[in-house]
């Protein structure tokens, strides 16, 4: 009989990650005396106040989450840096256990981060991985809390870039739960006020902050991903244009470089595009993570003059 409820107790773990509750023991029926022995004897490993991980599965970021989302009760939820970890967009942190729940039980856990909240409808959460989590929008609500207008607006252009989420569906939600003083809602607020219906959706991290650097700069954003012609020929290809000015930006990273065929290739193609009477602005990493300034004093100063 014993030996049938741990078959079913490894059974229930495999799914999630070997954590398991009070609950689940309840539900298997262990007695109190048959808990103490499998604790003792390193059976179960207490994780939180009433969660356990089964002997022989390695604890990972995930079974630490899980533990800390069933810590919290049956209504709490993944959220902010961790939930956004969950979802895999920039801005998740995997070193922390933060969640949302509408009380917490008033038990130590350290290196929990708990977020209260009276609104956390069940149409906020969902289950990812077996861990429940807030929903792409309300965690990109609630991430703008805990990080940097420029991380928020990375995490919402991955989660369009790869249809997690809708500007519509982050609107409505905005609409519903971001009135003034909630914490993050003014980010995200922020963030879609300048953001298009009508912009292409960019095609990398490398590209977002670039036009989040020139923003900054007072600089206008320049169409991304715009083919140069001349007469109708194709000449190339830029990652982005300011088309009146006719100068082209163009990322460098040490990866395209590699090789002299390389080399020689992409000095055919910088050639061409001066030919036709543009002028490249070369753009790496490192000036984007300076703030851009040396790439947008170049860009004013390749502008035509008055």
């Amino acid at each position: 009989m014993t030996n049938d409820r741990d078959r079913d107790l490894a059974r229930i773990t495999e799914r999630q990650h070997g954590v398991f509750d009070r609950r689940v023991i309840d539900e298997l029926d262990f007695t109190r005396g048959e808990r103490s022995r499998r604790i003792a004897r390193g059976a179960w490993t207490p994780l939180y106040d009433g969660v356990f991980l089964l002997d022989g599965v390695p604890i990972t970021w995930r079974s630490r989450l899980l533990g800390a989302v069933l810590a919290g009760g049956p209504a709490a939820a993944a959220s902010h840096r961790s939930g956004t970890a969950v979802w895999d967009l920039p801005g998740g942190d995997r070193r922390i256990q933060e969640l949302m729940c509408r009380r917490w039980r008033r038990t130590k856990h350290d290196g929990l981060v708990v977020h209260e909240s009276k609104v956390l409808a069940a149409a906020d959460v969902t289950i990812v991985d077996a861990i429940p989590v807030t929903t792409v929008e309300r965690t990109l609500l609630d991430l703008g809390a805990v990080r940097s207008p420029t991380t928020v607006e990375l995490a919402v252009e991955a989660a369009l870039r790869r249809e997690l989420t809708t500007l519509d569906a982050l609107e409505a939600t905005l609409h519903r739960l971001g009135r003034r003083g909630r914490n993050g809602a003014g980010v995200l607020r922020a963030i879609l006020g300048v953001r298009t219906v009508d912009r292409a959706l960019t095609e990398s991290e490398m590209e977002l902050r670039l036009l989040q650097v020139l923003r900054r700069n007072g600089l206008p954003e320049p169409v991304t991903q715009y083919e140069i012609r001349d007469g109708g020929r194709f000449v190339a290809r830029v990652d982005a244009a300011y088309v009146d000015w006719r100068i082209a930006l163009e990322y460098e990273s040490f990866a395209h470089h590699t090789g002299r065929a390389a080399l020689v290739r992409d000095s055919a193609r910088r050639n061409q595009i001066v030919a036709v009477g543009w002028k490249p602005i070369s753009v790496t990493w490192d000036d984007l993570i300076g703030g851009g300034h040396h790439v947008c004093a170049a860009i004013l100063a390749a502008r035509p003059r008055p």
